[in-house]
C-alpha cells in the first residue's frame, strides 16, 4: 500500500510539472478567463507573461500570485490596435522569462447589449473589432513563430466563442470577428504545422458581462442544456489540457458551453 501512494504521488507530481520550465504568454491575462489561464498554466510549471492594456493593478497582484506558486511572472502592456506593441510583447516576453513556448490569445472587445447591432452600425467599431479579436491575434502569431518552433513544444490557443456558430443579432461585428478567428485557428495550424499545433477554445457563458440584468441573465442560462453557467477555471483547465496534450492535435475548435451548441 505504501508503495503503491508513493508511485501515485510521484505520477501526480510528474503530471503537475509536465510544462515545468515553458513560459507562456497570456493576452488580457490580467482578469477574468485570463487570469484563470494564466494561474492554470502557472499551476502546471509555466512562467507567465501576463499581458494588460489598462489592468495595472491586477496584473501585478496575479503576477504576485504566480511568484507565490514558485513560478516566474512578468507583466507586459499594449494596446492590441497598435500593431507595434505586439512584436515588443512578444520580445519582452522572451527577454525576462529566456523563451516563449505557449501563446494564448484571450484578449477581446465584447461591447454591451445594443451597442453593436445593425441600428448602430459603426465602421469604426468594426475595424476596432477586427483588430484586436482577429488581426491581433494572427500578428502575435506571426512575431511568436520563431520562438514558438525553437522552444520545440509551440502551442497556441486562441478563444473563440460558440457565438461564432450562433450568431447574436445585437453583437454583429463580435460575432464576425469570433468567426473569422476559428477560421483563422484551421488556417494557422495549417501554415505552422508540424512545429507547432494551434486550438481554438470556444466558451459558452463563462463569466457574465457585468451588465447583464439578472432577468437576461436567466433566460440565457435556460438556453443551456446543463442548466448552469461556466466558470473561467474551467475554461483554464481546458486550454491546459490541450497545451499539455496536445501534441497530435492541430486546427480543432472545442466548444466549452454545457451543450448550448448542440440545441
Amino acid at each position: 500500500m505504501t508503495l503503491l501512494r508513493l508511485a501515485v504521488g510521484s505520477m501526480t507530481e510528474q503530471a503537475e510539472n509536465k510544462l515545468n520550465g515553458l513560459v507562456a504568454l497570456v493576452t488580457g491575462g490580467a482578469k477574468r478567463v485570463g487570469r484563470a489561464i494564466s494561474l492554470e498554466l502557472a499551476r502546471a510549471g509555466c512562467s507567465v507573461s501576463v499581458h494588460y492594456r489598462t489592468s495595472d493593478q491586477e496584473a501585478q497582484q496575479l503576477a504576485a500570485e504566480i511568484a507565490a506558486l514558485g513560478r516566474r511572472a512578468v507583466t507586459v502592456r499594449g494596446d492590441l490596435n497598435d500593431p507595434s506593441t505586439w512584436p515588443t510583447m512578444i520580445e519582452a516576453t522572451v527577454a525576462d522569462l529566456g523563451r516563449l513556448d505557449v501563446l494564448i490569445n484571450n484578449a477581446s472587445v465584447f461591447l454591451g447589449e445594443g451597442d453593436d447591432s445593425l441600428e448602430d452600425f459603426d465602421p469604426s467599431l468594426w475595424a476596432r473589432m477586427l483588430q484586436t479579436n482577429l488581426i491581433a491575434p494572427v500578428g502575435l502569431c506571426h512575431h511568436a513563430q520563431k520562438h514558438l518552433v525553437a522552444g520545440g513544444r509551440g502551442k497556441i490557443v486562441n478563444l473563440c466563442d460558440v457565438a461564432a456558430d450562433r450568431p447574436w443579432p445585437s453583437h454583429l461585428a463580435y460575432c464576425v470577428s469570433k468567426a473569422a478567428l476559428v477560421c483563422a485557428t484551421k488556417a494557422l495550424a495549417r501554415a505552422m504545422a508540424p512545429a507547432v499545433q494551434v486550438f481554438g477554445v470556444s466558451p459558452g457563458i463563462a463569466v457574465f458581462p457585468e451588465s447583464y440584468a439578472a432577468a437576461l441573465r436567466d433566460h440565457l442560462v435556460a438556453k443551456v442544456p446543463q442548466k448552469r453557467v461556466g466558470s473561467p477555471e474551467e475554461v483554464a483547465r481546458l486550454v491546459r489540457f490541450l497545451v499539455e496534450n496536445g501534441s497530435y492535435m492541430t486546427g480543432q475548435v472545442i466548444a466549452i458551453d454545457g451543450g448550448r451548441s448542440v440545441t
